[in-house]
């Protein structure tokens, strides 16, 4: 893609377009897809465990939600770094070692005898999943035909929903044979086995050699974000925004159930309903985005997601809230890959990494945002309620603020519209 220097793309980018992989979509789809599943799998699995084993360990309550908080943390440290990794090494090899580093320290949560030890591998999750998130986002920028972008990776952002989903199902097995510790060697397992099969993706034309050279002035890092700060203070924010509706509505929905008295397993169903619906969207919106063009996803889900969360101050009774939880998961479902679809297109063709490596630290830096602001609003207000409907209210407002910014930030003509493919070229080479 080119790009004035206001850093907004303004004509196709080059990269190729494409009847499909080498070997074949069936391999490509495993191999690209697989990781993430494995890798959510096993981190779902371990997720909720984490306050469990700091209190298991001597922690107290604070302590413990400072533990949980840890990987974030680690991840918003990594999210630039993680940019020279995925240049160095190329995608391929910057997934297959985050897999690697994450399973070392799930081994160390597993074997980890005293808090600080456990403190030290969750804080090395973050990372981990900061290479692991721009090097597979990146990957699909570069190899997946610009008209179907959308399409993969909004299910990528399936997969991982997916993996989210049957992880605490899998944790809870493990836990009811054997106990706690062996969660985090399962999920160990999992990160493994998702490094063996990336061993199965297609290397990107001039990925082996791309590490061994200089990194041109244009495409390092600052250069990158300098270049294209508009994008990111507009775009960017928005979608930041949307993040942190996201998050949001992750951690209040629980809350709202225990706050009018629903017991624990109640408050479980109706959060896997809600992921249920959240799960079966995923392609309908990667279609929409790719047909019809991004606003026509990013908006709703945003609107939808606000207007769920003004609603749940009004959910009083168990099917009220099943009604909203439902609402809720439509809205976060259907935009499943809108955030990294927006990044890919407005990254530059050269600088691609350094350019979503701080996308993506402004993403977390939403989701991490997300219950500090439940927390603070909570504080201020002594009523989640008034919480419930201020967020959604900025929800609301957020989604005018993310229409300018894609209104202003259009992707590549080629993104759009186009049921065929310009090339027979393979945007990906034999290994």
């Amino acid at each position: 893609m080119t790009e004035p220097t206001n850093g907004q793309p303004t004509s196709p980018e080059p990269s190729p377009t494409t009847t499909g992989p080498v070997g074949g979509w069936g391999r490509f789809t495993v191999a690209a897809y697989g990781p993430t599943t494995l890798a959510s799998v096993g981190h779902g699995a371990v997720t909720p465990l984490v306050a469990l084993s700091a209190l298991d360990l001597g922690a107290s309550l604070e302590m413990s939600a400072l533990v949980i908080g840890l990987s974030a943390i680690g991840q918003l440290i990594g999210d630039l770094p993680a940019s020279w990794i995925a240049t160095r090494l190329g995608e391929k090899r910057a997934i297959i070692a985050a897999c690697l580093w994450d399973a070392v320290f799930l081994l160390l949560a597993f074997s980890a005898t005293t808090l600080p030890l456990l403190c030290l591998a969750v804080f090395c999750f973050g990372p981990a999943g900061a290479v692991f998130g721009l090097a597979r986002q990146n990957y699909l920028t570069e190899a997946v035909p610009s008209y179907l972008r959308a399409r993969a990776l909004s299910t990528l952002g399936g997969a991982y929903r997916m993996g989210v989903f049957l992880g605490p199902l899998a944790g809870a097995a493990i836990i009811g044979y054997w106990n706690l510790a062996a969660a985090y060697a399962f999920a160990a397992g999992m990160s493994v086995l998702a490094a063996l099969v990336t061993l199965a993706l297609p290397d990107l034309p001039g990925e082996r050699v791309r590490g061994q050279s200089r990194i041109p002035a244009e495409a390092r890092l600052w250069h990158v974000l300098r270049t294209h700060y508009r994008v990111l203070l507009t775009l960017g924010t928005g979608t930041t925004m949307l993040a942190l509706t996201r998050a949001v509505r992750q951690a209040i929905l629980p809350l709202w159930c225990e706050s009018i008295g629903l017991s624990p397993s109640a408050t479980s169903l109706i959060y896997a309903v809600s992921m249920a619906v959240d799960m079966s969207l995923f392609f309908v919106g990667g279609w929409i985005m790719d047909r019809f063009g991004r606003l026509w996803v990013a908006l709703p889900s945003m609107i939808v997601l606000g207007i769920g969360l003004m609603s749940l101050a009004a959910a009083n009774r168990p099917a009220l809230v099943i009604v909203v939880a439902i609402v809720l998961g439509l809205g976060n479902g259907v935009g499943s890959g809108v955030i990294m679809t927006l990044g890919s297109d407005a990254s530059p063709s050269i600088g691609r990494p350094q350019f979503l490596s701080g996308w993506r630290l402004m993403t977390d830096a939403g989701n991490t945002a997300g219950p500090l602001a439940i927390s603070a609003l909570v504080a201020l207000t002594t009523s989640l309620a008034v919480a419930t409907v201020t967020l959604g209210g900025v929800a609301c407002l957020g989604a005018i603020w993310l229409g300018y910014g894609i209104r202003h930030n259009p992707p590549p003509p080629r993104s759009l519209g186009q049921t065929s493919p310009a090339s027979p070229q393979s945007p990906v080479s034999p290994q």
